[in-house]
């Protein structure tokens, strides 16, 4: 049974800082209806990153398009298909797709991906940021048995997965770097960190460098800043450093500020490797991470750490929350 009428979040204003609730603005809208080649789905959860508070702003260095002022904003989502006349869709598929903060999605067929309902033990497991940890692991960092790994940024939706990820790589010690002690204690505690470095707390490399006192082969590195210079320093010879996002900027409003200054000669002479890794050029990884996160899952060798928000009238929160650093893992918004 559709609706007549769902709800969709819009964005209301541009940012001048933090995200606040008074940005967003929840409307009842009627149900689109599906014309041939199209699908309506029936959202049932959305993913909030952090890559949507860049988004929403008028320009980013990001390559997708900004949200508009006045419509709804999108990101991940997966549901159920409601019509899908003329396609190769039925009514009850499980899909997955990009128009996320609404309750009903109309999408033409070839921008929704049908998702096998018996290859996750919870459906919201696709909506994992494990593609992004798996590709900055496995095809970035390189990271191989014997390596001790730093991955910047530990406690988000891609690090809580990227230090597991590398330790089923075969790596022996595995760092990550968090803003909270309560966060540092869960890493070390749940996900399988060997120790932490906590922003704040003093210098990054001294800490680093306690550490990892024999130096770290492999990065992973959402953060950038200070931190990526710490790696660099304590980066062993033949390092190989990955750059999967850029946090201290995203989520700053002077990314001059975060600018870093690199020793060009500490890489030549220790032949370190830093290369900058996007999903979007390795799209093809999603398949190959879904069928390993399925099997990690039920054989318990991976967890999938999220906080879930329940209504669409979360959905700002949720994003408010995640940009303050509040959750551990993966934040979704059950709808």
């Amino acid at each position: 049974m559709t609706h007549r009428t769902h709800r969709e979040v819009r964005l209301t204003a541009r940012p001048q800082g933090p995200v606040t609730d008074d940005l967003f603005e929840l409307v009842e809208v009627p149900v689109p209806e599906p014309g041939p080649g199209q699908v309506l789905v029936r959202n049932t959860v959305m993913g909030v990153a952090a890559v949507m508070r860049t988004l929403m702003d008028e320009t980013s260095v990001v390559p997708m398009p900004p949200f508009g002022i006045g419509e709804p904003l999108n990101g991940p989502a997966v549901g159920e298909v409601v019509a899908a006349p003329g396609t190769g869709f039925a009514p009850g598929d499980l899909v997955e797709h990009h128009l996320g903060w609404r309750e009903y999605a109309l999408l033409d067929a070839d921008r929704v991906q049908r998702r096998d309902p018996g290859l996750m033990p919870d459906p919201a497991a696709y909506l994992s940021q494990g593609p992004t940890a798996w590709m900055g692991v496995v095809h970035g960092a390189e990271v191989r048995p014997g390596d001790t790994v730093f991955v910047t940024g530990a406690a988000g939706g891609v690090g809580s997965l990227a230090g597991q990820i590398a330790r089923l790589r075969g790596a022996t010690r595995v760092i990550g770097s968090t803003g909270s002690q309560e966060k540092a204690d869960r890493l070390i505690k749940e996900f399988g960190y060997d120790a932490v470095v906590l922003r704040g707390a003093g210098p990054i490399e001294e800490q680093l460098r306690a550490a990892a006192p024999e130096g770290i082969d492999a990065l992973f590195d959402n953060v950038g800043g200070e931190q990526l210079r710490a790696a660099i320093a304590v980066a062993n010879r033949g390092a190989r450093l990955a750059l999967v996002g850029a946090l201290s900027s995203q989520l700053s409003q002077d990314s001059a500020a975060h600018t870093v200054e690199i020793d060009t000669l500490a890489l030549l002479g220790r032949s370190i490797t830093l290369r900058g890794v996007a999903l979007y050029d390795h799209l093809d990884l999603i398949p190959e991470w879904n069928q390993r996160f399925g099997e990690g899952l039920r054989d318990g060798t991976l967890t999938f750490p999220h906080t879930r928000l329940h209504g669409i009238e979360q959905a700002p929160r949720a994003l408010r929350e995640l940009t303050e650093g509040r959750h551990l893992g993966a934040v979704l918004v059950e709808l």
